[in-house]
Parts: C-alpha cells; structure tokens; sequence
C-alpha cells in the first residue's frame, strides 16, 4: 500500500487520459501550491493588502471548491487550477474553469480574502457591521431574488451575488476596496453602496498594523483528505449545478408565454427558445459570469417544459427575448449563488 502512495505522488498527470484522471481519488493526485501559477496569484493578493496597510495574511490550501470556512480565516482554492491538465478536465466536465484566468482568480482572491477578514478580527460582531450590511444570522436563502438595478450593492463577482447575503456583500465590497488603482469613489458616486465601501476603507485603516483575533491556521477538507475519485467529484458537482426541480419554471414560463387559443398561430415557445439558445447562453454567462453548464441546463429545462405545456409567444420577439433573459439570469444564479463561500452547517 505504502508503495502505492508513494507512485501515486509522483504520477504524472500530463500523459493520463480523462477516464484514467476520473479514476484517480483527490488525495492522490499529489499536488502543491507550491510552484504554481496560484502560489504567484496568492502572493499579489498578500501585496495587495501589504500596500492598503494590513499585515493579515490568510492562509491558501487546495481542496475540491473556492470557500472560505466559517471560523477558519483562510482561503480553499480548487485543485484544478494546480495543474494544467486539470485544468482541462474541468473545462471539459462542466464547460468553464473558475478562477482560470488572471483576472478572474485574483477577483475571487480578493472576494474570499474578505470572508477571511471578517473572520481573522470578528468584524460580523460589530454594530456597525451589522447597521451597515444587515443582520448576519439570518439564514442563507435556498432561492433568492435579485434586484438587477439596485445600487444599494456593489458589482464584483458575479452580478448581484452581494445581493444574496449580508456576509457576502461585505465580502464583495472589501473586493472591490481592495482592488489595486480602483476609482471606487468615482464609480460608485451617489450610489448608496458607497457607504460601504467608505465603511470598509475607515475599518481596514483601523485594522492596520493589527494582529488577528482568530488565529487558527486549521485547513477544511484539504485535498490530501479527500478521498472521492475525480469521477464521484464531477458527477457530484453536475447536480449540483443541475436541476433538481422540474416543474419549477411553470408559473414564469406562464407568464412570459401562453398557452391560451388567441395566441395558437404564434411560434411555439420550445422553438424560440432553441432558436436564440445559444446566445441567450452567452448573454446570461458574460452578465453573471456562472457556469455554462447550469445556463445550458436550466434552458433545457425551460425549452422542455414549454414543450410538454404547449406555450407559444404572446409577444414580439424582442420583448420575449428581453424577458428570458431576466428569468434565465436569475434562475442560473439561484442555483449557483453558495458556490463561492461555504457556509459550515
């Protein structure tokens, strides 16, 4: 068995197929962050907030998801962004690599090193914590709403995540603060989300030089303890970003088409919506930045159900198009919105 282990470690993934990689459990993949484009990315973010005053620094595992443990003050990062060939893996399972770019892992950095700061100095405790984002104890919503116009939040990740839950719009407003040369005061004039922001700056120049309350440097599933394959992993992480719930367009669906006779010489529903899938599904991804396996999968929800309910446009295309949109956002982001912080049950 120890021998095993021990060819396991220095396996080489580059030349395994994708059924070989599948096969493979996550402890035995024998990475590090170490030597990676992710150590880099992770000592910019250690820069980052070297140059805004703070000497915190969290502290970076790989496990199987980005989060941020409650009561932990560091940060997961996803063990594909480890390896190239992993990297491609992804892609191909669920169509997209979260944090692959530059740009978009330093986006989630900065985002999960808020959820890190908040838990290294306690700040959900604070009163005007509270006065300024809401009470953290209310519970996160399975479902939520988010209201695409309002300037009560700020615009980070992805569009309206902050809307989702009090600890979340800190998070998304301490990563837009951190960010290095952002005009945030420019930005965001004469939008109530400024005050956030204003709120974040005065806290952190109060934390400067400061050492964290919460100490711990504990690692939540870390990847050498995770003894899933790679096979379990994905089909896991599909339905997740799957659908669970069939039936649940029916009301939406009714209101954006009809079934009723006047309208049974317009195209069927099913027929729209296949025509224009393709960039509904760009659309919905570029303004949200979600996984474009869920966006594909909550369109053949929608497509099927129009079929099997026989609904048909009831109103110019344009208008229709319009108003898919604003249901397929939102119904992506529903099923998406914990993806990046793990809140401990």
């Amino acid at each position: 068995m120890s021998n095993r282990m021990h060819h396991q470690k220095h396996i080489n993934l580059s030349f395994l197929s994708d059924e070989e990689l599948l096969d493979l459990r996550m402890c035995d993949l024998g990475l590090s962050i170490s030597k990676t484009f992710i150590e880099e990315r992770v000592e910019q973010l250690y820069l980052e907030l070297a140059e805004r005053g703070i000497s915190f620094r969290p502290h970076c595992w790989l496990s199987d998801e980005w989060f941020s443990p409650d009561g932990v003050p560091g940060i997961a990062i996803p063990f594909y962004l480890a390896h190239p060939r992993l990297m491609r893996l992804e892609r191909k399972q669920v169509l997209e690599v979260e944090g692959g770019t530059h740009e978009w892992c330093m986006k989630i950095l900065r985002h999960e090193a808020g959820h890190a700061i908040d838990t290294a100095f306690r700040l959900r405790r604070r009163k005007s914590y509270r006065e300024t984002f809401g009470r953290v104890s209310v519970p996160y919503p399975n479902y939520y709403r988010p209201k695409p116009y309002s300037r009560n939040f700020v615009l980070h990740l992805d569009m309206w995540y902050a809307q989702s839950h009090p600890v979340e719009d800190f998070a998304e407003t301490f990563a837009v603060w951190l960010r290095p040369r952002a005009r945030w005061r420019a930005q965001y004039r004469d939008w109530p989300a400024l005050k956030k922001l204003e709120f974040v700056s005065e806290e952190m120049k109060g934390l400067a030089g400061k050492k964290p309350l919460v100490n711990t440097r504990a690692y939540v599933d870390p990847l050498r303890s995770l003894k899933k394959t790679l096979r379990e992993h994905y089909e896991r992480k599909r339905a997740h970003y799957g659908l669970e719930h069939p039936s649940f367009y029916d009301r939406d669906l009714r209101k954006l088409f009809s079934d009723k006779p006047e309208h049974s010489r317009q195209p069927t529903a099913s027929a729209f919506l296949r025509r224009f899938r393709t960039e509904l599904r760009k659309s919905v991804a570029k303004w949200t930045g979600e996984y474009q396996y869920t966006i594909d999968q909550v369109l053949s929800e929608m497509i099927e159900r129009c079929r099997e309910l026989n609904l048909r446009l009831a109103a110019s295309e344009s208008e229709a198009k319009r108003d898919v949109m604003i249901l397929l956002t939102v119904q992506t982001m529903n099923f998406l919105h914990e993806g990046h912080h793990r809140v401990a049950l």
